[in-house]
């Protein structure tokens, strides 16, 4: 009887013990867990620490190949991770400064580029209309009857026809035009002859497939 309650308690002594045993490695096991957490958050916060400080320096060294946007957005991207790291906030201060100034500097030389274009877009819209424009003048100058007619002949034989329409700008306000009356080019060239005079310039004109002028535009001087 004696050796039966000593077997059962030998037997509830080593159950206890076993319990024990695993809620012990239970806890370790979490602690463990938590430990490895911490190290790999670390470990991973120093790496882009590590990162951030080498491509600032790159930005601020002008060290690499990246264009305008790609440092912009490297640059974002670095203060998106909120680093608390002192050098890394004061280096980001830094990059966003200098890329600022080459940014204002892109925006002036493309601004400075458009306008360059848009000159040589009116300088050739300009020189496109000086032989027509001649043409007006030399018939204004015309020092007998037969020599206008025979220029007039020369100017017709450049329109689709005698009837194109020659609209005459007198005002130019809020991105409109106020037009004198319409007339046609056979009877503004005639005008022109009669009166002696040319005090208009070409500011348009539209052609057809034949490369015939089909309506003039002009502009009082």
């Amino acid at each position: 009887m004696q050796r039966t309650n000593f077997k059962n308690q030998t037997q509830r002594f080593m159950m206890i013990m076993l319990v024990a045993l695993i809620a012990l490695g239970g806890a370790t096991s979490c602690k463990s867990k938590k430990k490895i957490a911490r190290e790999q958050a670390a470990a991973e916060y120093a790496s882009k620490v590590a990162q951030a400080r080498k491509d600032l320096n790159a930005i601020l060294m002008d060290e690499t190949t990246w264009t305008l946007t790609e440092k912009e957005n490297r640059l974002a991207t670095i203060k998106s991770w909120n680093l608390q790291d002192e050098e890394i906030l004061e280096l980001l201060d830094l990059a966003e400064d200098k890329l600022a100034r080459e940014r204002a500097e892109a925006e002036r030389r493309a601004e400075e580029e458009r306008l360059r274009e848009q000159e040589a877009r009116e300088r050739a819209e300009t020189s496109r209309f000086v032989t027509l424009e001649n043409q007006f003048k030399a018939l204004a100058a015309s020092p007998d009857s037969y020599t206008a007619n025979e220029r007039i002949a020369v100017m017709l034989n450049q329109f689709a026809s005698p009837d194109v329409p020659v609209l005459i700008i007198i005002s130019q306000a809020g991105g409109f035009n106020d037009y004198d009356r319409p007339t046609t080019i056979e009877k503004y060239l005639n005008y022109v002859k009669d009166q002696k005079v040319f005090n208009n310039k070409v500011e348009d004109a539209r052609y057809d497939a034949n490369k015939k002028i089909t309506e003039l535009q002009l502009i009082k001087k």
